[in-house]
């Protein structure tokens, strides 16, 4: 089953006067949607542009696993237990919360700021956090998160270009930028589909795409 959620149905957030504009997948803060709380281990999808300057104070996040793909510009990452780095356009940046940990997240670069930032719950609470960013990483690299028991795939794919997708109990797809075909629908930048019980699916992109996927095992 294939659900499509469209970019103009996510929840708008942030703080404009502030210079952060938010977009919520799923029910995120003040915005609580009983029926769209998450997909397979997917709790939030959020898509944040900060401007020069702007960013989040140092927050709290716990027994949850934030994976990060900047899409635009250059992070600055800060957290508790002594970690920085600036994470830029095709980093994936993981921070496992674990038992609890604290951040700061800003845009001291001197243009704007896009990155998609994917919140997953762990099979298990509690633990020690931990943090890693891999630098460029590649399209035939799958990145595991196992403490989720999931799988980030990143597909680039030029006009015509085909992808299958992963055969998997849980398939989340978010559509970074360009446009792709897929079993008959097309997804547009910012759309998701949702897919349970994904089998012999592929994406070809009408337009130059890129795509986030996750493959996941269970929804708990």
């Amino acid at each position: 089953m294939i659900e499509v959620r469209r970019a103009d149905e996510r929840y708008r957030g942030g703080d404009p006067a502030a210079g952060i504009s938010s977009l919520h997948a799923f029910s995120f803060g003040p915005h609580y949607d009983p029926d769209n709380l998450r997909f397979g281990a997917v709790i939030a999808c959020n898509e944040e542009r900060l401007a020069p300057g702007a960013g989040f104070d140092e927050h709290p996040h716990s027994h949850t696993e934030i994976v990060t793909w900047v899409v635009e510009g250059e992070l600055t990452h800060r957290d508790s237990a002594g970690h920085e780095s600036l994470v830029r356009a095709g980093d994936v940046q993981r921070l496992s919360a674990a038992a609890g940990i604290r951040h700061v997240e800003r845009n001291d670069g001197p243009g704007p700021l896009v990155f998609v930032q994917m919140w997953l719950a762990p099979a298990a609470p509690g633990g020690v956090p931990s943090y890693e960013v891999v630098h460029g990483i590649a399209d035939s690299t799958p990145y595991a998160v196992p403490e989720a028991e999931a799988m980030l795939h990143v597909r680039r794919l030029a006009v015509g270009e085909r992808t299958a997708l992963p055969d998997a109990p849980f398939v989340y797809v978010h559509a970074v930028r360009g446009e792709v075909r897929l079993d008959g629908g097309e997804l547009g930048p910012g759309d998701a589909a949702r897919i349970t019980d994904a089998k012999d699916l592929e994406a070809v992109a009408t337009a130059p795409a890129e795509l986030l996927l996750w493959e996941m095992t269970a929804s708990r």
